[in-house]
């Protein structure tokens, strides 16, 4: 009561004191830790966002760029197929009109739909005096034409196709672009020009709207950078009108690229653009494309503007936490204060407690040496720790209270701490002649003066839960069997004596044959019924001191530590064999179980604990491989085949982490034009020490072990980074086909694999292949239609590589909608020494294109088969006699045009 009181007395005293200067100053130094850690980490913070918004604008400006550059690539095409077009109908008209001599009216032409006005075509023919001849032109204006560039560039210009300026048509009185060809008599006199007139919004059609929005720009220069049309949203500007939508000559030396162009400096309506170029392929034209900085940018502003309110918000949202960090920091350390004040007020009364205390004296004798200790004070717990009473304890002697061997150890544990000043350990006091008292003590002793100070605590429950830990610890729950730990422990040391003892040790390692299946038919409950009675089985079969270990699941070992020969080993073995040829009853009824039983010996097959046990594991291991339900010694040569499939299994593994395959592509070659048509990509493996390896050597491997799916992952990963690669080039290309292993197919997510690299290479769908085996197609579910579809629907051709070797239908085909057959290279071989050969290949070529797919033969060596192929029908070849298999370059390898030889 009157603790309590004093308690109470004090603790209203400190909350009282909480306001204290004194305290606060003692404890500022803390809490301004917490304002200061705050501005470091908000700077941190602020400058990472900074940067962050910094790194976004550049990557939304180079991905204008590269959006610039792409629009007008494909300008540059629309604009070169628009040139063509002109470019045919002016050979159409002065064919015509040379062929007819001049009877060529275009006024019937016009009206029956081959030249329409409509479409922003006028066609006229110009006689040599430069007056209007025909034309489809209605009510063409009746002017003469001689002194226009058009007409004169003709003049003494021979097959010349020439391409004027926009401007205001002389027949039609509206806006086109002027294209003329040269007519002549069949002498070759001139006779006049076709005269080809195009609306200007035909070549400028190509404007995306929802890219270029309503400030986007493009533009076709001449090869002297003169522009030849522009136009900025819906309004379009000719060369010579009263605005322009350029400044100046815009400043492009390459081919292609692209920049950003000041709007002040170049643009009329002075918006500032991420302009792309393109040169077209012919005609010597090259085409602009503009995206306006603002639209384009106006993601990122938006962007920008909520990432610095969120900053603001996070900024505000720290400083709060702050302070209330501070208050906690502050109360925290007012209640330790608060805590330590109390534990020295009660420090004397936390001192009593279940711990026993003595204080020995030491007792010297001749020659200043310590020959006794005599205790000299202690509380009632440390007396009952020893069986004593207080008053019975204190004056006693250590010589007198312990004999013989218990007195020497307490002596020698007593003098090391007057030694060391200190000494803490364990004592089991039966030791010391203790019997009746607490089991085990924990003794402390410290010399803080010239006596011992001795702590005593009882752990007696503490030792006896330990043992019982331990003793779990090393027996398996479910059959009562010492367990792997024990075996880590207990094998070691067996091994170490019986090399003392020149003894020899036989380990019997068992799997259970026939046990998974009980456990996934009839349950858990059952399997541990199986495990218990296989254990019973065991230790029956066994000799009293031999040692039957559970070391997980369904295997278990047997020690042999006894024995003078093999020999008793197998006998324990067959013993083990027969008590498995009873059927196990169980609660669901009664099963067959076996056991394949490996032996290894000690010390022939292994002088430490692992190593026998390896062995032990891969002779029961060739028992499982070879019919199970028997026993078998451990075999060296067996054993060194598998460690080198261990071996190579790691290195592939070590050549999947470390990034050591390449790929080589093989070009395919279309039989009817003899240009490259695709390339199959083909993986190999570039060995630090073997050099370049063949797929022969690790895809085998790689199938069993099931490394073919990041295999198969990597190799899509490898081949889009090259086609990404050789895209940058400008290179036109042509698809590449990479192949997709049955197992990559069935178990892992291909389209997920192919979209997301679509989505970081940002090439065209187009240009990959997926070659798929007739194997991956035997189990035809709604699983492998939908993935089909999907690959086809991201715009990838689906070949079926190695037909005729597998088993797919011509309704699977059919149904799963492939669009390229490749026919194994055994049908191709097989060509030259049958005719039966021929009939396959045949009825293939001729059902694929049935199907509406295209033929590729594969394994064409000789010129020989490529004839017969292209007599057949063939559409594409692929062997070595094409190319071999090269290694990626800068640009893609495409092969020089083959001229094959012609059929007849």
């Amino acid at each position: 009561m009157a603790a309590a009181e004093i308690g109470i007395g004090r603790r209203s005293k400190l909350k009282s004191n909480f306001g204290d200067w004194p305290f606060l100053r003692k404890k500022l130094g803390l809490l301004l830790l917490w304002p200061l850690k705050s501005v470091v980490l908000c700077l941190i913070g602020w400058h990472l966002l900074l940067g962050q918004l910094e790194q976004e604008k550049l990557a939304t400006e180079r991905a204008a760029l590269r959006e610039a550059e792409t629009l007008s690539r494909a300008y540059a095409q629309h604009l070169y197929r628009a040139l063509e077009a002109v470019d045919q109908i002016t050979l159409y008209v002065k064919n015509g009109y040379e062929l007819t001599e001049g009877n060529f009216p275009l006024e019937s032409m016009g009206g029956s739909g081959l030249f329409t006005a409509q479409a922003g075509f006028y066609v006229s023919i110009i006689d040599a005096a430069g007056n209007l001849r025909t034309s489809t032109i209605p009510s063409a204006s009746r002017v003469n034409i001689a002194q226009e560039p058009y007409f004169r560039a003709q003049l003494d210009a021979h097959d010349l196709f020439y391409i004027g300026t926009a401007r205001l048509g002389n027949f039609s009185k509206t806006p086109v672009v002027p294209f003329t060809r040269r007519l002549e008599d069949k002498n070759g006199n001139f006779r006049g020009i076709v005269l080809v007139s195009v609306a200007p919004e035909y070549f400028i059609s190509g404007y995306d709207k929802v890219v270029l929005k309503d400030t986007g720009f493009i533009g076709i220069l001449s090869a002297d950078k003169v522009m030849r049309l522009a136009r900025i949203g819906d309004e379009v500007f000719l060369p010579h009108s009263d605005k322009a939508a350029v400044l100046h000559s815009l400043p492009f030396s390459a081919s292609a690229g692209s920049t950003v162009l000041n709007g002040k400096e170049w643009f009329a309506d002075q918006r500032t653009r991420f302009v792309g170029w393109h040169a077209t392929s012919g005609y010597k034209m090259i085409t602009v494309a503009g995206i306006d900085e603002e639209t384009a940018l106006a993601p990122y502003w938006a962007d920008r503007k909520e990432s610095l309110r969120q900053g603001w918000w996070a900024t505000a949202l720290l400083a709060l936490v702050t302070l209330i960090a501070m208050l906690v920091t502050l109360h925290i350390m007012w209640r330790r204060h608060e805590l330590l004040v109390m534990q020295s007020t009660y420090r004397i009364a936390t001192e009593v407690g279940n711990d026993g205390f003595l204080i020995a004296h030491p007792v010297y004798g001749t020659n200043e040496r310590i020959d006794d200790f005599e205790i000299i004070d202690c509380n009632e717990r440390g007396a009952n720790l020893l069986r004593y009473r207080r008053e019975e304890l204190i004056g006693q002697k250590i010589s007198l209270m312990y004999q013989g061997v218990a007195a020497e150890r307490a002596m020698r544990m007593l003098c090391r701490a007057m030694k060391t000043r200190f000494y803490e350990g364990e004592s089991e006091m039966a030791a010391l002649g203790v019997e009746n008292g607490p089991k085990w003590l924990h003794i402390r002793i410290s010399r803080p003066n010239d006596d011992l100070a001795i702590t005593l605590r009882d752990i007696s429950q503490l030792k006896t839960h330990v043992a019982e830990l331990e003793r779990r610890g090393n027996e398996d729950a479910l059959t009562g069997l010492p367990n792997r730990h024990w075996l880590n422990s207990y094998l070691p040391r067996a091994v170490d004596q019986a090399a003392i003892a020149r003894r020899m040790i036989a380990l019997l390692f068992i799997d259970l044959d026939g046990f998974k299946a009980v456990n996934d038919t009839m349950g858990h409950s059952a399997g541990d019924d199986i495990l218990r009675n296989a254990a019973q089985r065991l230790r029956d079969a066994t000799r009293p001191h031999d040692h039957v270990v559970r070391i997980g699941g369904d295997e278990f070992l047997v020690i042999l530590e006894r024995i003078g020969h093999a020999l008793d080993a197998a006998h324990v073995a067959d013993r083990i064999l027969d008590a498995f040829r009873t059927e196990f009853r169980i609660t669901q009824g009664t099963r067959s179980i076996g056991a394949s039983i490996g032996i290894s010996l000690y010390p022939i097959n292994g002088t430490d604990a692992n190593t026998l046990l390896n062995n032990a594991d891969i002779a029961m291991y060739s028992v499982k491989t070879t019919g199970k339900g028997t026993y078998r010694f451990f075999d060296q040569q067996y054993s060194e085949a598998i460690l080198q499939r261990h071996r190579n299994e790691a290195e592939l593994r070590h050549a999947l982490e470390y990034d050591q395959f390449v790929m080589y592509f093989q070009p395919r070659v279309d039989v009817s034009t003899g240009i490259t048509s695709s390339m199959e990509a083909l993986v190999r493996w570039a060995h630090p020490t073997r050099g370049i390896v063949g797929p022969n050597e690790f895809i085998p491997l790689a199938e069993e072990t099931g490394l073919i799916i990041s295999l198969g992952e990597q190799v899509i990963e490898k081949v889009f980074a090259q086609v990404a690669s050789w895209a940058k080039q400008g290179q036109e290309l042509v698809p590449v086909s990479i192949n997709v292993s049955a197992k990559q197919f069935r178990e892992s997510n291909v389209v997920k694999t192919l979209s997301a690299c679509l989505s970081r290479y940002r090439i065209d769908p187009a240009l990959i292949e997926i070659e798929l085996t007739e194997s991956s197609m035997i189990e035809e579910g709604q699983n492998v239609v939908e993935t089909l579809k999907a690959i086809q629907q991201m715009g990838m051709k689906l070949l079926v590589d190695d037909f005729g070797t597998g088993y797919s239908s011509l309704s699977q085909l059919q149904r799963l909608d492939f669009d390229v057959i490749k026919v194994d290279r055994a049908f191709t071989k097989d060509m030259a020494n049958s005719t039966g050969g021929t009939a396959l290949i045949t009825a293939i070529i001729t059902m694929a294109h049935a199907l509406g797919m295209r033929v590729v033969a594969e394994g064409v060596e000789s010129i020989e088969q490529i004839i017969a192929l292209k007599r057949l029908r063939c559409d594409e070849v692929q062997g070595f006699f094409i190319s071999h298999p090269l290694p990626p370059s800068d640009t893609q390898p495409i092969l020089p045009r083959w001229f094959f030889p012609s059929t007849a």
